[in-house]
């Protein structure tokens, strides 16, 4: 098996030359870097990571805790993830937190007692028990898509990234509202979740720039789920004076909605028209085609890589949250002709 050792010899560098370039730790020649790229590749040379992590007391790896078994969104933040990951010569140790705020204490502390370098952590309704563990134990975080308010009394400093919520809800009632609709319904999401409580925001924002009063038989909750939601939207199209328009503030519950409305015999957009909060690979395969709002899940995937790296750089500076922006799917759930526009992207909020 070959070593560092040969690999400077072959490259013609010093030991310590070959580990800059692999563990990035400072900045090397373009032309000597390569040289010892190649070495490596033509001694078929692999690190030996455990060593390293012996002396280095760092493991390059990070532990991911999203529930990406159930939701298709956080797949894609996934990729984002692993891909920022890779780039950086990281690893990563994935558990699934269901949802389930004791369950998503457990795997975090199991992922914390396989030496994780840091976290990336989608939290719970309920993320108190969590908070109390990374705090106690100083785990470098980045939590992604939902916000937590830092423990009262705590030092414990952190990063987050999500993306829009409430501008983007606003905008799909305001358009429903253009189309000639009054009674404009939101399924919103799970109870305790940021996204959830900005959606209802921004749908309460988009009724009032309409002029519409808010109903609050017109919301219910869909817990975030195919099936709730499916439930709930049968108890919106029971009321006595039923919405004519429906907005699904996540691309699960768009499914359990259209579940609902197939069960009932009822037609998009004729009976109702549709927007949804996410959008995913095959909403342009429905029959009509889903307008939805699009967030850059790959890509918070990817900036929360880049805040946990920032972080273990620097454990003690402030903690950020970054916003980036999401789109408008023009299709034709809503009662739009297909067009087809462009998407149409709502501006990156401040970094704070």
């Amino acid at each position: 098996m070959a070593t560092m050792v040969d690999v400077a010899r072959r490259a013609g560098v010093s030991i310590a030359t070959v580990s800059h370039v692999l563990n990035a730790t400072r900045p090397v020649l373009p032309a000597t870097r390569q040289a010892v790229l190649d070495a490596i590749d033509e001694l078929g040379y692999t690190p030996n990571t455990l060593a390293r992590s012996l002396v280095t007391s760092r493991t390059r790896s990070i532990g991911l805790a999203v529930s990406a078994i159930s939701n298709p969104y956080f797949t894609e933040i996934l990729q984002g993830v692993e891909a920022g990951a890779l780039q950086h010569g990281y690893s990563l140790l994935i558990a699934d937190p269901h949802d389930d705020p004791e369950h998503e204490r457990k795997v975090v502390q199991l992922l914390h007692e396989r030496r994780v370098d840091g976290m990336i952590i989608a939290p719970s309704a309920a993320p108190e028990g969590l908070l109390r563990l990374l705090a106690q134990h100083e785990v470098p975080t980045v939590f992604l898509d939902r916000l937590v308010d830092s423990p009262v009394g705590s030092s414990f400093r952190f990063d987050q990234v999500c993306t829009e919520n409430t501008e983007p809800t606003a905008h799909l009632v305001t358009h429903l509202a253009e189309r000639g609709h009054r009674r404009i319904a939101l399924v919103a999401g799970l109870p305790g979740l940021s996204t959830t409580t900005e959606r209802i925001t921004g749908y309460r924002h988009g009724l009032a720039q309409a002029g519409l009063p808010h109903d609050e038989r017109l919301v219910a909750h869909g817990n975030s789920q195919a099936d709730a939601a499916e439930e709930a939207t049968r108890g919106l199209l029971s009321l006595p004076a039923p919405p004519t328009a429906l907005v699904t503030a996540n691309n699960a519950m768009t499914i359990g909605a259209l579940r609902a409305l197939r069960g009932l015999r009822l037609s998009v957009p004729d009976d109702l028209a549709l927007c949804c909060f996410d959008d995913f690979a095959w909403a342009d395969l429905f029959t009509p085609r889903l307008t939805a709002i699009s967030q850059p899940s790959k890509e918070i995937g990817a900036q929360a890589v880049r805040l946990l790296l920032d972080r273990l750089a620097s454990p003690e500076r402030t903690g950020r949250t970054l916003r980036l922006p999401s789109s408008f799917v023009h299709r034709t759930s809503c009662g739009c002709p297909d067009s087809s526009p462009e998407p149409e992207h709502h501006r990156k909020g401040p970094e704070s």
